[in-house]
C-alpha cells in the first residue's frame, strides 16, 4: 500500500508522509529517463535473468543470486529506505516493512526472480499514482494567473519598476488601466473606476475618488492612476485573505483513503499470520508425537505466505481507479487535485454557490429600456451617443446593445462626466442628463417612485429637466446555471444555497430564477465562512462551495470540497480549491460528482476483488496447495483485471 500521495496531501502532520510527497515533488523536474530507469534497469535483468535460469546457458547458484540482487536493488533500496525511515518513526507495520520482509523471504527461500518481480510491481504502482497526482497538479499550475510581482514607484519623480515587497510605506505608486493593485493605498488620482467582484463579489464596478481607499486585488478599469502606499505587503488586504486562507485549511479535518487505513491492519496481520504458520506447527508438534515438524517446509510456506500477502493489485489498483477518474474528469475540463476529493466529493450533500462570475457571467447586458419619448430608438440615440464619451462599463454595455440594434449616435456639445452619478451634455440646446437616481434627485427631477424598486443596474435620463426613460441593466445569468441546480438535486443534493457580497434583491432575484434553496445578499468574506461554519457544523452538511474570487478563497478552504471556477477565477481561489471547473460552466460540478460516484464503485469493484483473490490464495498457500509462481501470476492476473476495470472509466466518460 504505497504512501499515496492523495493521503499525504490531507495529512502532513506526519513527517514520513511529507517527506515522502516531498519526493514526489521533486519527480516533477526530472526527465524521463531518471525517472523510469529503476523500474526499466529491474524489468530487463528480470527478464534476462528468466531465460538465463529456465534456458540451456543456465547460471552457477551465485552468479543467479547476484544477478537478482542487482536487478532486484533499483526498486528495492528506495523501499528499504522508507521501511527504515517509517521504523524510525516508530510506524514498524508500514507496508514497506511488508514489502521489504516478503522481498527478502523470497530471496531466502531462493525465489529470486519472484523477489524482483514484486518489487518491480510495487514501484510500477507508485509510479502510476505519483504520475495521477503530477498530472493534475500541472494542470493546475497551467491555470493559475501569476500575482503581480512589478509595480510603477514614483521615487525623485521617476519611474522605478520594483517588487511590491520593496515599496515602502507613504511611497507613490502608478497604475495603467487593466492592472491588478498589489498593495493598499489611498488615491491620489481625482477619480477612477475599479473592478472589486475579485475582493467583494460586487459586480457593479466602484468608482473611488481623491483620498479615497484602494485595496489590494482590485483592477484599474479606465484610466492611468497614482496611489501612496498605506500598508507594506505583508499587511495589504491580499495578504491578509491569504492568511485567512492558509488558517482555514489548517481547520480542514485530514481525510484518509481506504488502502492507508487497511494497511495498518493488514500489515501487521500478515506478518503476525506468517510467523503463527511456523509457530503453531511447532506447538503442535510437542504434543503430538505422531506429527514430524520440518522447520524447512514451515519456513517455506510462511515465506510463501508473506510474499503471497504482499499488496501489489491493491497498490496498482486503488491509485489506477482514482487516475481513471481523475483523467475521465479533465476531458470535462474539470480537475482534482487528488484522489481524496474525487472521494470526498461523492459525500457532499449541499451547495454554496457565490454569484458573480459563477452563477452569473459577470459581464452588464441591457434587460430593460422604457422612454416617455415618442421613439425608443430616439431615446438609445440619445443614450448612447451620451455614453459614447465614458469608458465605464456600463456605458460600454449600452453602446453595445445600440450598436446590436444599428442605432447611429448623435451630436452633443458640452459632454462632462460626474463621477460616481454619470454624465451631463448639450442636445440642440437642451440639457440632457445621463445617469444614477441620485443624479436626478441632485438636480430635482422628477421620476416614476416605481423605478426605486427596480432590481439591477438602473440608468435613467431627463431632457430639458424632464424625466425621459431608463435602461436597466444586469450581470447575465449562465446559460446552464438552472441546470446545473436542477442536475445537483439528481445527484441527490439536499439543499443549494447562495452566498454573494451583491445586493440582496439581485440576489433574491437570480436565486428566484435559478431554482436555489436559499440566498444570502451583502456578505463579507468572513460572513460567508460563517455561513459555511453554520451548515457543516450545526446543521450537519457536507457542503461544497462553489466560488472565484480573492474572497471566495478562505470559505473554500474551509468547507469539505472548495471548487473554483478557473476559466475567470483568482489565482487565491484555484489555489485553495481542491476542484477547479476550467470552462467555467456550474453544471460541471454535478458532472463531476457523478465521476467520483462512478469513480468510487469501480475503485471498491478493485478493492473487493482484490482482497478475495489474495484470500483464497492466502488459504491455499498455508496448506501448500499453491506454488509460489501460482500464486504470483495470479496477483499479476489480478492487478491486470483492476487495471481494465480502471481505463473502463475513461471508456465510461468518452
Amino acid at each position: 500500500m504505497g504512501c499515496s500521495c492523495h493521503t499525504c496531501n490531507m495529512n502532513d502532520q506526519h513527517n514520513h508522509e511529507s517527506n515522502h510527497c516531498g519526493h514526489q515533488e521533486k519527480v516533477k523536474s526530472k526527465s524521463f529517463v531518471s525517472l523510469y530507469w529503476r523500474p526499466i534497469v529491474s524489468f530487463v535483468m528480470l527478464i534476462i535473468g528468466l531465460v538465463a535460469t529456465h534456458s540451456n546457458i543456465g547460471l552457477p547458484n551465485y552468479a543467479e543470486l547476484i544477478w537478482f540482487i542487482l536487478a532486484y536493488l533499483p526498486v528495492g533500496l528506495p523501499v528499504l529506505k522508507e521501511a527504515i525511515e517509517a521504523a524510525s518513526h516508530k510506524d514498524f507495520f508500514s507496508e514497506f516493512t511488508l514489502m521489504s520482509i516478503a522481498t527478502i523471504g523470497a530471496f531466502a527461500i531462493k525465489q529470486y526472480p519472484e523477489g524482483v518481480a514484486v518489487m518491480l510491481f510495487y514501484t510500477v504502482g507508485e509510479y502510476f499514482q505519483e504520475k495521477a497526482i503530477v498530472r493534475a497538479k500541472k494542470n493546475i499550475g497551467e491555470l493559475l494567473d501569476k500575482r503581480p510581482e512589478k509595480v510603477t514607484v514614483i521615487r525623485n519623480n521617476e519611474s522605478q519598476i520594483i517588487s511590491p515587497k520593496e515599496v515602502v510605506v507613504g511611497e507613490t505608486i502608478e497604475l495603467k488601466a487593466g492592472e491588478r493593485i498589489p498593495l493598499d493605498g489611498t488615491m491620489l488620482s481625482e477619480h477612477a473606476s475599479f473592478d472589486t467582484a475579485a475582493l467583494t463579489g460586487e459586480s457593479v464596478p466602484r468608482n473611488i475618488f481623491k483620498g479615497g481607499k484602494v485595496l489590494a486585488g482590485m483592477i484599474v478599469l479606465d484610466k492611468v492612476i497614482r496611489l501612496k502606499i498605506d500598508k507594506p505587503y505583508e499587511e495589504s488586504t491580499l495578504s491578509r485573505i491569504l492568511k485567512l486562507v492558509q488558517e482555514a485549511s489548517s481547520r480542514k479535518a485530514p481525510a484518509e483513503l481506504f488502502m492507508r487505513k487497511f494497511a495498518r491492519i493488514y500489515t501487521p496481520v500478515a506478518i503476525g499470520l506468517s510467523i503463527l504458520i511456523i509457530v503453531l506447527p511447532f506447538i503442535y508438534s510437542l504434543f503430538a508425537t505422531g506429527f514430524a515438524f520440518e522447520i524447512s517446509t514451515w519456513l517455506y510456506r510462511a515465506l510463501v505466505f508473506l510474499v503471497i500477502s504482499c499488496p501489489c493489485a491493491l497498490v496498482i489498483s486503488i491509485p489506477l481507479g482514482y487516475f481513471g477518474g481523475i483523467g475521465a474528469a479533465s476531458k470535462y475540463g474539470i480537475l482534482f487535485k487528488g484522489g481524496n476529493y474525487l472521494d470526498a466529493i461523492t459525500k457532499i450533500d449541499a451547495v454554496a454557490f457565490d454569484k458573480t462570475g459563477t452563477i452569473t457571467k459577470g459581464i452588464f447586458e441591457v434587460s430593460e429600456l422604457s422612454t416617455e419619448m415618442d421613439s425608443e430608438d430616439k431615446f438609445l440615440s440619445l443614450i448612447s451617443s451620451i455614453e459614447s464619451k465614458s469608458n465605464h462599463p456600463i456605458s460600454k454595455a449600452i453602446l453595445k446593445y445600440a450598436q446590436q440594434k444599428n442605432i447611429d449616435t448623435r451630436g452633443l456639445s458640452q459632454v462632462n462626466e460626474i463621477a460616481g452619478f454619470g454624465l451631463t451634455a448639450t442636445y440642440e440646446g437642451r440639457e440632457l442628463i445621463v445617469g444614477n437616481l441620485r443624479l436626478l434627485d441632485n438636480k430635482n427631477i422628477i421620476y416614476p417612485e416605481t423605478l426605486k424598486k427596480k432590481v439591477g443596474t438602473l440608468i435613467v435620463a431627463s431632457l430639458q429637466d424632464k424625466y425621459i426613460g431608463y435602461i436597466l441593466l444586469e450581470d447575465q445569468i449562465k446559460e446552464d446555471s438552472k441546470l446545473a441546480v436542477d442536475l445537483l438535486k439528481g445527484q441527490g443534493v439536499k439543499h443549494i444555497v447562495m452566498l454573494s457580497g451583491d445586493k440582496k434583491e439581485i440576489v433574491d432575484k437570480i436565486a428566484t430564477q435559478t431554482g436555489i434553496d436559499e440566498a444570502y445578499g451583502e456578505l463579507l468574506p468572513l460572513d460567508k465562512v460563517k455561513h459555511i461554519e453554520k451548515f457543516r457544523h450545526q446543521k450537519g452538511y457536507d457542503i461544497a462551495f462553489v466560488g472565484d474570487g480573492m474572497n471566495d478563497a478562505p470559505v473554500l478552504a474551509i468547507s469539505n470540497i472548495g471548487i473554483a471556477m478557473g476559466g475567470l477565477g483568482s489565482d487565491a481561489a484555484i489555489e485553495t480549491a481542491d476542484v477547479v471547473i476550467q470552462n467555467d460552466h456550474p453544471s460541471m460540478i454535478a458532472k463531476a460528482i457523478h465521476i467520483g460516484k462512478v469513480t468510487k464503485t469501480i475503485v471498491w469493484q478493485n478493492i473487493i476483488m482484490a482482497i478475495g483473490v489474495k484470500t483464497a490464495i492466502l488459504l491455499l498457500g498455508i496448506f501448500g496447495l499453491t506454488s509460489l509462481w501460482a500464486a504470483v501470476f495470479a496477483d499479476v492476473g489480478v492487478a491486470l483485471l483492476a487495471i481494465l476495470n480502471s481505463i473502463r472509466i475513461l471508456k465510461y466518460f468518452k
